[in-house]
């Protein structure tokens, strides 16, 4: 996987000055094939404010896979379907992932835009649907579930409306919920941890700034999340990108205890820590008991770059992303839409039901 994050770099590049990841316009969701000449000259580009921010938009650009493409060419439609071979439906393949399931507790970790709710234009009205509520649900009801976001945790608690699973917002950094131990009896003392807690008056100040200084910018909306900030631009005219991540740029360089990296449509600002989905992925598997355990099959499906962090291979478990368009992804399957989740978690929920009724 190639690296996400744009770090404020001090020894590099100067106090303030955005060291950004040419990596970050691999393929990715545009499906954009970067030539080694291409990246050659990128780099050059990066030792210059200009080239830095061109570089930036660059990125922005390839993180935005609902922009409208031309008919696919005939090389497109082979690289789909080379990627899907890579990274095949996990619908199509569900009977083997019921088979690597055997004998084993698995344990769900979900994304939520674009994973359970569909991308929107305001990020206000991100609402799952009824059946999509159900379908979690009934899979908290059989498997040990969490909801990883982006998001402050009580937004995600708000659009998710369900009891007796984890919340894990701020791309972890804020994680409360139930824990269900092989120690303890279910309805246990509850997990709860923040490992950015020292962060947030220095994200509260950041918020303030950004939202003075963006408001000049039709349609950017920055976004709140207690431990993390959200750049919108979704509904920022494409003319207008320059302008945004400069914006954005002139009010990181003075904060180097934090860093920013790319997502759908959106730029997201976090304390410079070592913590991301990934990591909050572990410490949920060790709060509930499973740390280290042969017997456990954790299953994170995500649509983000952020997500990556958690599609890590740790040697147990497995990765499925949610994407229409070839992506780089350390995912092993694929699912194409929220719809698709939502077959996948109803599948999954009966073949338990099956195996129960087998047992009995």
């Amino acid at each position: 996987m190639t690296k996400q994050s744009v770090m404020i770099s001090d020894a590099k590049l100067g106090i303030g000055q955005l060291a950004i990841s040419l990596e970050l316009l691999a393929a990715a969701e545009s499906c954009i094939e970067i030539s080694s000449s291409s990246r050659r000259k990128l780099l050059k580009s990066e030792t210059t404010e200009p080239g830095k921010i061109a570089t930036w938009v660059a990125s922005m650009r390839a993180s935005s896979p609902t922009r409208v493409r031309p008919a696919a060419s005939l090389f497109e439609a082979e690289q789909h379907n080379s990627w899907m071979v890579r990274h095949p439906s996990a619908l199509g393949m569900f009977e083997q992932i019921a088979s690597a399931s055997k004998g084993k507790q698995v344990v769900m970790f979900l994304d939520y835009d674009g994973t359970l709710s569909p991308i929107v234009q305001d990020p206000d009205q991100a609402f799952m649907s009824d059946e999509m509520r159900e379908a979690v649900k009934e899979t908290a009801r059989h498997f040990p579930t969490a909801i990883v976001s982006g998001r402050c945790r009580d937004k995600v608690y708000g659009f998710v409306r369900l009891g007796g699973l984890i919340y894990a917002g701020s791309h972890g950094m804020d994680i409360r919920g139930p824990s269900r131990s092989r120690k303890e009896q279910k309805g246990g003392k509850s997990v709860l941890f923040q490992p950015a807690s020292e962060f947030l008056p220095m994200i509260d100040e950041v918020y303030k700034i950004l939202l003075e200084r963006t408001k000049s910018i039709p349609g950017a909306k920055v976004e709140t999340n207690k431990f993390c900030l959200s750049v919108h631009f979704r509904c920022v005219d494409e003319k207008k990108w320059v302008d945004l991540a400069e914006q954005v740029r002139i009010v990181l360089k003075e904060y180097p205890k934090l860093k920013l990296t790319h997502g759908r449509k959106v730029l997201e600002i976090r304390p410079a820590i070592k913590w991301d989905k990934g990591k909050a992925l572990e410490f949920l598997l060790n709060s509930l008991g499973y740390a280290n355990s042969d017997d456990v099959l954790p299953v994170y499906i995500g649509d983000d770059r952020t997500d990556e962090d958690a599609f890590k291979d740790r040697g147990q478990g497995l990765g499925i992303v949610v994407s229409k368009v070839p992506k780089e992804t350390r995912a092993s399957y694929s699912l194409q839409e929220p719809s698709e989740v939502m077959d996948f978690l109803r599948r999954l929920v009966e073949w338990k039901r099956n195996s129960i009724r087998a047992s009995i």
